[in-house]
């Protein structure tokens, strides 16, 4: 490269820093560990948040309106429900407390109850809300408009629920 050619490049990267073309930082993932696994839908993170899993549900483990609700609707009584909890709570717990995860949210972040709406994601990229339903501790509960996966989460509820997975053989 000629000193003439060399000058001229240089004069207008001085000149003319607008022109010049900068690749915007690679953000990485961040990552939180799961200190804690309320049931098997929630989560609580290191630094406190409370996240409620989108597009499922699992039943209850504690006394609540819902757990009575959700008597009424399965006709199965409360007790029953709450051991069906347990296990869901316990698979969602073996999956990831104390395990590193990232969030990934739809269009609403925050629930009525202020916690966390998000995907969530081990470091290994599993995708917890779709394996808790993959393998039949779950089931699809769609609330518009966080309805990004619901297709995916039907497809594997259909198949979780044929093979008589999880909490579909009790």
């Amino acid at each position: 490269m000629s000193f003439v050619r060399f000058l001229f490049i240089l004069i207008t990267a001085l000149v003319f820093p607008a022109l010049r073309v900068e690749s915007a930082p690679v953000k990485s993932a961040e990552y939180f560990s799961v200190k804690r696994v309320i049931d098997g839908d929630t989560i609580e993170l290191s630094d406190s948040r409370r996240v409620r899993l989108i597009g499922i549900d699992t039943p209850e483990v504690h006394f609540s309106k819902k757990l009575l609700k959700d008597a009424r609707k399965s006709k199965k009584d409360i007790l029953a429900i709450r051991k069906l909890g347990a296990k869901a709570a316990s698979f969602s717990r073996d999956l990831c407390l104390n395990k590193k995860v990232r969030l990934e949210y739809d269009v609403e972040k925050k629930d009525k109850y202020n916690r966390d709406l998000a995907y969530v994601y081990l470091e290994d990229g599993t995708f917890v809300n779709a394996r808790i339903i993959e393998e039949g501790y779950g089931q699809v509960m769609t609330v518009p408009p966080n309805v990004k996966s619901a297709d995916l989460f039907l497809k594997l509820q259909r198949t979780a629920r044929e093979n008589n997975r999880g909490l579909w053989k009790e």
